[in-house]
């Protein structure tokens, strides 16, 4: 999404070492003034969150350098004597702000808010990630017809693999020239997770927990790899594996819609008003006709790209598969369409996204490579293959500045994962390759159930949230991996 650096540049910045950045950063313990709370910007509307910014370096190979500002938020433990810390929170991306999380966790109109035992054992702590929303945002500059095409782009030949390679190589340029093009090589999951250090000590706090989703149970890891004995309790939901967001967990979205979709067919034939199919074969049917038809004929706006992805996208919960049943019924006799709110800034979701997907690790830069992915995964998983395997602006990235940091066994055991069987963002193949480089540092719960996100908010599997609940309010994590079955609803 930003143009690319100079080569130049490129290698000399991936020259250079990092790997004691992060043993510098936990040995240095603070004691910076009390922060200034105060009121949260206008666009976090939560009225129990209290705000405030937090300097840190843009570079952290040079700690007396630039500085930006990362905004910090926190709902406060009403039950001082039941209090042990701070609750870090991260809720995915990336590219999502954090700050208006903790007012969501603790909101008692969600279905399941976070727990009161848990909310009275910590302050709830929120941030935007450096490059997102309050804390130095980036811009691509990216343009509606960039937008619209949303984050998966489906090519239906090899030719359409080239001409997604150009609007690819545009976005990268146009990263790489922006106003904002200075942050770009520092935009990294672990210049994030050093953020977090520096939001511990200014927080006085000699440990942090953490709850970490999707995206943000990368982070967690790569935080509690970094400074291991600055985690207390570390809870990640809906895992990534080892790597992070990188190339191969890109394609394995493919793996999660194939795991997932049975879920919203098995809905759909339930559901017969809604004319997709009396049976799940004929609702499995009915997507490939529509993709098909909008591949030749878009209605409304949305060709057979964009209704791949928005399908993928709705099943992320089990409440908007009543909205995709809605949406393939209105495509499927040209009628208006559900609204569909849109974040307030879009620019920014996308840019800093691409930020830190590509600078994290290396991408593959033969089109050709790409190409020869496409057809494999258009056949192995014909639903959403062909996307998940295209080409994306990351081909065009220049190195990263660091290599990623590499997630072990090494640290205390403290650290609980929790994994849908069926989530289609963040399938369990990652969650069991995140679980085996742990070793005994974690223990891993899963519940049989669809969707991303397995505890509190949407979640609803009560062996699930109540394995996790106990974890951060007494520490207590089961002997062994835990299998919660599935559940009547």
């Amino acid at each position: 999404m930003r143009k690319a650096l100079s080569a130049a540049l490129a290698v000399a910045v991936a020259a250079v070492a990092m790997a004691s950045v992060g043993g510098m950063s936990e040995a240095t313990t603070s004691s910076a003034a009390p922060l200034a709370w105060g009121p949260c910007p206008a666009d976090v509307l939560s009225p129990v969150l209290q705000c405030t910014t937090i300097a840190v370096p843009l570079d952290y190979r040079e700690p007396e350098g630039r500085k930006i500002d990362i905004a910090v938020s926190r709902v406060v433990s009403r039950n001082p004597s039941e209090r042990r810390g701070v609750l870090v929170t991260n809720p995915g991306g990336p590219g999502a702000g954090g700050l208006d999380y903790p007012g969501l966790l603790v909101n008692p109109a969600v279905p399941k808010p976070l727990p009161q035992v848990v909310q009275d054992r910590y302050d709830v702590i929120g941030f935007d990630p450096r490059g997102v929303g309050h804390s130095a945002p980036v811009t691509c500059d990216v343009t509606p017809e960039q937008i619209a095409r949303r984050n998966f782009w489906y090519p239906e030949t090899a030719a359409g693999v080239r001409k997604d390679a150009r609007v690819a190589q545009a976005i990268a340029r146009q990263c790489a020239t922006s106003e904002t093009a200075s942050l770009l090589p520092h935009i990294t999951t672990a210049n994030t997770a050093r953020d977090m250090d520096r939001i511990r000590q200014a927080l006085g706090e000699p440990k942090i927990s953490y709850l970490g989703t999707s995206y943000g149970t990368y982070l967690g890891a790569v935080y509690t790899t970094l400074f291991p004995q600055r985690s207390d309790r570390f809870v990640l939901d809906s895992n990534l594996g080892p790597k992070g967001f990188d190339h191969t967990a890109l394609q394995r979205t493919a793996v999660g819609m194939h795991d997932r979709f049975p879920d919203f067919a098995k809905f759909a034939a339930a559901n017969p008003q809604y004319g997709l199919g009396r049976t799940p074969q004929q609702v499995r049917a009915k997507y490939f006709e529509l993709a098909g038809r909008l591949a030749k004929q878009p209605v409304q706006g949305i060709d057979g790209s964009l209704f791949r992805g928005i399908t993928f996208d709705s099943l992320y919960s089990d409440v908007g598969l009543t909205t995709l049943a809605a949406l393939w019924q209105a495509l499927d006799n040209n009628q208006p369409l559900p609204p569909e709110p849109q974040p307030a800034d879009v620019d920014n979701l996308i840019s800093s996204r691409h930020h830190v997907l590509c600078g994290d690790s290396r991408w593959p830069k033969s089109v050709r490579s790409y190409q020869r992915d496409v057809v494999a995964y258009r056949l192995a998983y014909p639903l959403n293959g062909a996307g998940a395997a295209n080409i994306t602006p990351c081909a065009y990235w220049p190195a990263p500045v660091e290599r990623p940091v590499r997630i072990g066994d090494r640290g205390p055991s403290n650290v609980l994962m929790v994994q849908n069987l069926r989530d289609p963002g963040t399938p369990l193949v990652g969650a069991r390759e995140l679980r085996k480089a742990f070793g005994q540092r974690a223990r891993m719960v899963t519940a049989d159930q669809g969707g991303h996100g397995a505890y509190v908010l949407l979640a609803q599997n009560t062996c699930a949230n109540d394995t996790v609940t106990t974890f951060l309010a007494t520490g207590q994590r089961p002997q062994h991996d835990r299998a919660c079955p599935a559940e009547p609803r």
